[in-house]
């Protein structure tokens, strides 16, 4: 794949991409661990939590830091995970547009 020119414009819109799926996801885990503590009643249930959180920090952690040479597969990625959808690109140009949607469609 080519490597993408991204406009001043077009920076702006795919780094707040980021952040809403950043925000979505965070959300969604917090929501969830809210919902696991709530049943912990034994001490395997709060290492499976621990042992949750730790992994889930670690994949996050790497996983939002914004680089113009890979975004066009991170944002396909974060579609395919469900924290983002083509309508949160809106402004991209159609060739970003277009190879994001052909990475939705292949099985990386």
């Amino acid at each position: 794949m080519s490597k993408i020119q991204w406009s001043e414009t077009e920076n702006k819109i795919a780094q707040q991409a980021f952040q809403t799926a950043y925000q979505r996801e965070t959300s969604t885990l917090i929501a969830n661990v809210r919902d696991r503590s709530a049943t912990i009643t034994e001490l395997q249930d709060l290492w499976n939590l621990h042992d949750l959180l730790s992994t889930k920090r670690y994949e996050i952690d790497g996983k939002y830091s914004y680089d113009p040479d890979s975004a066009v597969f991170d944002l396909a990625n974060f579609i395919k995970e469900g924290w983002l959808s083509l309508e949160d690109l809106r402004g991209l140009n159609s060739e970003v547009l277009s190879k994001i949607s052909a990475l939705l469609r292949m099985q990386y």
